[in-house]
């Protein structure tokens, strides 16, 4: 949204005129190719593997997305967060146990 710009009217030309920007937007294009990826994974993975492990798992989205902000992004990442991306990853662990 930072590259689309603020909302700020209720005018439908307008309002056409930033859905324009927002659907050639290339991050939000690729933010729709990831999120469909990340849906097939979870559906085929659904298919081999009971909810009661898949479902934690998808946890593991966080753990990715501050690695990414981290590393890709170049954003400070708390020692707080890491410590809380350890208690995700550990209760991840925790769950995948039978």
């Amino acid at each position: 949204m930072k590259q689309v710009g603020e909302i700020s009217t209720l005018r439908w030309r307008e309002l056409l005129a930033i859905a324009r920007k927002v659907l050639s937007n290339r991050s939000f294009l690729s933010a729709i190719f990831f999120i469909s990826v990340i849906l097939v994974s979870c559906l085929t993975v659904l298919s081999w593997a009971d909810l009661s492990l898949v479902f934690p798992a998808t946890f593991l989205i966080y753990v990715v997305s501050t690695l990414g902000a981290r590393f890709i992004l170049g954003e400070t990442v708390t020692l707080e967060r890491w410590a809380g991306i350890l208690l995700v990853c550990l209760g991840v662990a925790l769950t995948s146990f039978p």
